[in-house]
């Protein structure tokens, strides 16, 4: 019988893959790319056009060998990889390994590994697109002559093994700008006013606003003690009441976008690690009886289109588990931004039949908390809208006009499933209940107390991996690909570090983004980069010349360059010298940044190689043996807080200590954050005493 060999990326797509197929298909796994740039030069002849010069990848020699044999022996070959950039271009390097004809139909792509999808996706191959896997030279050549032209100016003018991106870049830019921003930042004051009224049946809490029709701003005490003094005596009147229906509609699925925010969100969940089970949930898992299937679509996507067959699936599902009032009236359009590629879908489950609960046990906890989330943010996206009665109370007294808002669920549709969660707290659904009581225009009110408070502007707060991904995607740098191997890679080039979850620039971080805004401005300007993002889709729309694009952006690049070069002296990062001294050889031992943060070394390397982890300490006493809690981190680099006495003393905690102890008990207290609500929390499980942190000055309460 003729037997053709289908070659995909990976192992597991291969296995699950393999299932659907007869025994007329042999299905191989490449490993991904087997034919790259070289490492050991920039690969790119710069004088010929840019022409790339591939070779076959170091160690991969047995795994080409072995697909060439199977490609002889087989009557034809199909390529299935990723369908996306990457995958187009791994498909015109197998072609040319495997010496296959250019101009033969040898593609294949599908979205979800399914059994239909597979079984129609071998009957119709197409030719490799040129312009996708052009699109990618592109990338690859561009990163290239940015990362082997102005790397090594770093290693001659800073230090050794510094890595400079077209995209990484920029991505440290944002978080140093932000540190800036923050750095500079001056709290003003503000203060607000609440009113309590006593109404029939209870009371109610309503919001100073305005005043004379303008919205009131206090910026002092004496201002506030002024308000006072107009309204304690005031008479106050119900001026206005609205009664409306307002519905919220669901978000769209998941884009790999949305995918990574709303994991890190409600699963705590990095861009790596998302995407990695994504990967897993994509390729296929183990099912049982059922066999090994695909369990979500293509994960690199920033379309939100659904396919009609799973649109209608998904309608019979809602229909039939929940009525026909939880189903609109007409079927869910999304439209995505910008420019995407409408091939692909959003990331949904290949069959809504398959639920979480009906699958838990194949699944590893992370595999089915992060398939419970797709699974459910599509679900809610095809429900319709839930419905709020809301009621706005205003109250005048003097000029002043008070107002009170509430909302209650009237009927709850797509949040009968799922509830989109946000950055900003602020920003969740406000649900107060009901006001208190029978409230008529023109009624009277009892003021019960009026409560001011201080409060003091904060500035912009850090990025979380989350955000910066969302930042990315706003100002159009990287594609849905590039945003979690980015956010790792300037994590691990040391650039930025992350404390209690947010990412923060090291001094080298600052330094370099420093020298490259002022002598290379472009590689770390938002707007080119983004521009260079659309001359990308450009040349996979075959709207432009990849090599057009690559001669117009070297040319000035290649200038710059040179005068870097020459104004750029050698710039030292000066070690912070410690108190601490080298047990060794008696230097006094210096603070240096690593991967995982600060820790002291010997002055006296290579000589000398002592390292110890730099012990900054909390201000706190262990509640094991009542030394001292430091913080540390642990191999991931994740920040925690532990005894000083380690190994002598194993206590832990993963949240930062809070500086008073227990009123109830005297145990450690340590700061939790509940849905941007800041909290101190007794560890003692026998106590789990709870308050609200006080505001400190410059915090926004």
């Amino acid at each position: 019988m003729a037997k053709t060999l289908v070659i995909v990326e990976s192992p597991a797509k291969a296995k699950s893959i393999s299932k659907f197929l007869s025994k007329n298909y042999l299905v191989k796994a490449s490993m991904g790319h087997l034919r790259d740039l070289p490492k050991s030069q920039i690969g790119v002849d710069i004088e010929n056009d840019f022409e790339p010069k591939y070779i076959a990848i170091r160690g991969r020699g047995d795994l080409v060998k072995e697909l060439k044999n199977a490609a002889k022996a087989a009557d034809k070959v199909l390529l299935a990889s990723d369908p996306d950039r990457e995958g187009e271009a791994i498909a015109w390097h197998l072609s040319h390994l495997l010496g296959l004809d250019p101009e033969e139909n040898s593609r294949i792509e599908f979205h979800e590994i399914t059994k239909p999808t597979i079984q129609n996706a071998v009957k119709h191959p197409r030719k490799i697109d040129m312009h996708r896997v052009d699109a990618q030279q592109a990338r690859r050549v561009l990163d290239r002559l940015v990362g082997y032209k102005l790397s090594p100016l770093l290693w001659r003018k800073i230090k050794k093994g510094l890595s400079a991106g077209r995209v990484q870049s920029v991505a440290v830019r944002l978080i140093c700008d932000r540190e800036e921003e923050i750095r500079f930042f001056q709290p003003e004051e503000y203060w607000t006013l609440d009113a309590e009224f006593l109404c029939e049946g209870g009371s109610f809490t309503a919001k100073l606003l305005h005043h004379k029709g303008k919205k009131i701003t206090i910026s002092s005490r004496d201002h506030m003690d002024a308000v006072l003094q107009e309204l304690k005596p005031a008479a106050y009147r119900i001026s206005d009441i609205k009664n409306k229906e307002k519905k919220k509609q669901p978000a769209p699925p998941f884009t790999t976008s949305s995918l990574q925010q709303e994991a890190y969100r409600k699963l705590n969940f990095t861009p790596k690690r998302t995407m990695m089970l994504a990967q897993q949930l994509y390729e296929g898992l183990d099912l049982g009886n059922a066999g090994t299937i695909g369990l979500i679509t293509y994960m690199r996507t920033d379309s939100v289109r659904i396919a009609d067959t799973a649109q209608a699936e998904a309608r019979e599902y809602i229909l039939s588990q929940y009525g026909h009032h939880f189903y609109p009236e007409e079927p869910r359009k999304f439209s995505s931004k910008g420019r995407t590629q409408e091939a692909h879908e959003a990331v949904r489950p290949t069959s809504v039949l398959r639920t979480p609960d009906s699958i838990k046990e194949y699944l590893g906890r992370d595999q089915f908390r992060l398939y419970r989330l797709i699974w459910e943010r599509f679900i809610a996206s095809q429900m319709s809208a839930a419905v709020f009665d809301t009621i706005t109370v205003d109250v005048e007294a003097n000029d002043y006009l008070f107002r009170a808002n509430a909302s209650t669920i009237k009927f709850p549709g797509y949040l009968t499933v799922y509830e989109e969660s946000y950055d900003d707290p602020e920003k969740q659904e406000n649900e107060e209940g009901c006001l208190k009581g029978n409230l008529q225009p023109e009624q009277k009110l009892t003021l019960k107390d009026l409560r001011e408070k201080q409060h003091f502007t904060e500035p912009p707060p850090r990025y979380t991996e989350a955000s910066l991904v969302k930042k990315m995607e706003e100002e159009g740098i990287g594609r849905p690909s590039t945003y979690a191997p980015t956010i790792d890679t300037i994590q691990t080039r040391g650039y930025v570090v992350k404390e209690e979850k947010k990412l923060v620039p090291t001094e080298l971080g600052e330094i370099v983004i420093a020298l490259l805004k002022e002598h290379f401005p472009d590689i770390v300007n938002l707007e080119f980069t983004a521009n260079m993002e659309e001359k990308l889709d450009d040349v996979e729309e075959g709207q432009a010349s990849w090599r057009t694009i690559i001669r117009n952006f070297y040319e000035p690049f290649a200038q710059t360059l040179n005068t870097a070069e020459q104004k750029i002296g050698k710039i030292k990062v000066e070690d912070e010298v410690s108190d601490e001294v080298c047990e060794l050889c008696g230097k006094n031992m210096v603070i240096k940044m690593g991967r995982f943060g600060k820790f002291l070394a010997c002055p006296g390397f290579p000589d000398c190689r002592n390292a110890r982890p730099l012990l900054e300490e909390v201000g706190v006493n262990c509640p094991k043996c009542g030394d001292k809690l430091v913080v540390r981190r642990s191999k991931k680099g994740r920040k925690f807080y532990g005894c000083s006495k380690y190994p002598d003393c194993d206590f832990i905690a993963w949240d930062k200590p809070a500086p008073n102890p227990c009123p109830k008990c005297g145990g450690l207290m340590t700061e939790k954050n509940y849905k941007g609500q800041k909290k101190n929390v007794c560890t003692n499980k026998s106590c789990h005493f709870t308050e609200e942190m006080k505001e400190e000055a410059g915090q926004k309460g």
